[in-house]
């Protein structure tokens, strides 16, 4: 076969994929091909409900709704709510998934996306633009786990490493690709429609709901290649809910004016949350994992989206005549996550947990490496710490989810998208302390004062890496000794 075929803990024996047993991974050319292009697509499709970059034509927002500055602040707030709507829809739309038909259950998720990508331009008020927000945040919600689950139906190390490879890539890239169809203002001589803000890209969501109804299209017939969701797996994954409910509650209401001091204690409250649920569901047998994914999970929310946006923000604002940060490092960077992810698939089971800690090496060395370069001096220098940052996700978390059947996986991705507003609360709570200590008068020390609470983030990131190094350890042997079996053992 093309690439290598694995069972997952949770799926059953299964017969030898070379007897043509339909109790054996199903392997159709057609169906493998359809699943491959959900991957491609559908993932950065979702990544693309994250980037808010309405700062940068608040001031046409504003004169075209008739705001005030209290009312800019509730549209800065409303245009916020993606992410929230995002990681509240995961836990519960992974247990649909695994409840019904995964093909539908993506349809369903893409249409609640492409909707609120289409109705940006109708948002002529600040609950409609809440509206559109929340439908693309809670549409990739959902599109996300369906997503994973079509993979897992595979039983395909290739795609399972191409899905990871992706995921990193979008985390890392989406932000610039943002914020080159909303550049900053006054950077091009024709204004961008400030709609755009609300949906910067619909090609990827257009691509994404050709790719499902090609999957409906080219779906296997008969016995689906999973088995039905237990109870147990069904508790596993609802339970990141409630503590992702009141986290997500919380960071919302710190953009009442709360103090960059009381953001911070509630980033850290929830970090330590997230870390605690990661390593309470590798003793599980149901959400366990050999390689603890849960916990990578939150190493590739915290650290890919949370490190690069805002550092597609400082690059862009330091070339304020083209108003967007270079391609080409951030390409390059998930170019690298893709790489990373794809070198695992034919290592042998015991390197598996070493390409783990590698991938968190990496990570380690391009926010040291970040802390090295100058994030607003030449383009090419982003290459240093973006480039093995992507490597390293890409590898930790392919390599992660090889040791995780599909209850793991979908536990793993119901953390990953709290910890990535984990870190957006961190870098921009730090960034506002900076700003509020040196009081700028102008641009230039404005851009200083952001440039010093990125750097304060990336010691903070650097820590937290080694901390998680260190939990994805525990989570290992807690899963080995809870006999959590290997799916690569056997």
């Amino acid at each position: 076969m093309a690439d290598r075929l694995f069972a997952a803990p949770d799926t059953g024996p299964h017969a030898d994929p070379r007897s043509g047993s339909r109790t054996g991974p199903r392997g159709g050319r057609a169906a493998w091909a359809a699943a491959l292009l959900a991957t491609l697509t559908v993932v950065p499709a979702a990544a693309f409900a994250l980037p808010d970059t309405t700062l940068n034509v608040v001031d046409d927002a504003g004169a075209a709704l008739g705001l005030g500055p209290g009312g800019l602040r509730g549209l800065l707030r409303a245009t916020g709510l993606s992410l929230p709507a995002l990681l509240l829809a995961v836990p519960p739309a992974a247990v649909a998934a695994r409840r019904l038909p995964a093909r539908a259950v993506l349809l369903a998720g893409l249409l609640c996306l492409a909707a609120g990508v289409l109705a940006a331009p109708l948002a002529d008020s600040v609950p409609l633009v809440a509206a559109v927000r929340a439908a693309q945040g809670a549409g990739a919600g959902v599109a996300l786990p369906a997503a994973l689950v079509l993979v897992w139906e595979r039983r395909s190390a290739l795609l399972t490493a191409l899905w990871a490879g992706t995921l990193a890539a979008a985390l890392l890239a989406v932000m610039p690709l943002a914020l080159a169809a909303v550049p900053m203002s006054g950077a091009t001589p024709d204004p961008v429609p400030w709609h755009t803000a609300l949906a910067p890209r619909s090609e990827p969501v257009l691509a994404a709901l050709a790719a499902a109804l090609l999957c409906l299209v080219l779906r296997e017939r008969g016995r689906d290649a999973l088995p039905p969701l237990r109870h147990a797996e069904r508790g596993q994954l609802v339970l990141p809910l409630v503590p992702a409910a009141g986290f997500a509650f919380l960071a919302l209401m710190t953009t009442y004016d709360w103090s960059s001091g009381g953001q911070l204690v509630v980033a850290g409250v929830a970090l330590f949350a997230l870390v605690g649920l990661a390593l309470v569901g590798s003793r599980d047998a149901t959400a366990g994992s050999p390689l603890g994914c849960a916990v990578v999970m939150v190493t590739a929310g915290l650290f890919g989206y949370p490190v690069t946006a805002p550092l597609a923000g400082l690059a862009a604002a330091a070339a304020p005549e083209r108003g967007t940060p270079p391609a080409a490092p951030f390409a390059a960077a998930a170019l690298a996550a893709l790489l990373g992810a794809l070198l695992t698939v034919r290592l042998p089971r015991a390197a598996a947990r070493t390409a783990v800690l590698t991938g968190h090496g990496l990570v380690v060395t391009g926010v040291l490496l970040g802390l090295a370069v100058d994030a607003t001096g030449a383009p090419w220098a982003l290459l240093l710490p973006l480039v093995p940052l992507g490597a390293g996700l890409g590898a930790a978390l392919a390599a992660s989810l090889r040791g995780a059947g599909v209850g793991a996986a979908l536990f793993g991705l119901s953390l990953c998208f709290p910890a990535v507003l984990t870190g957006q609360l961190l870098v921009l709570s730090l960034q506002v302390g900076q700003l509020e200590r040196a009081a700028p008068a102008t641009e230039a020390q404005r851009l200083y004062g952001l440039l010093a609470g990125y750097r304060l983030w990336l010691v903070v990131a650097g820590v937290l890496v080694l901390a998680l190094t260190a939990a994805w350890a525990r989570a290992a042997r807690a899963a080995r000794a809870a006999n959590v079996p290997d799916p690569w053992d056997g």
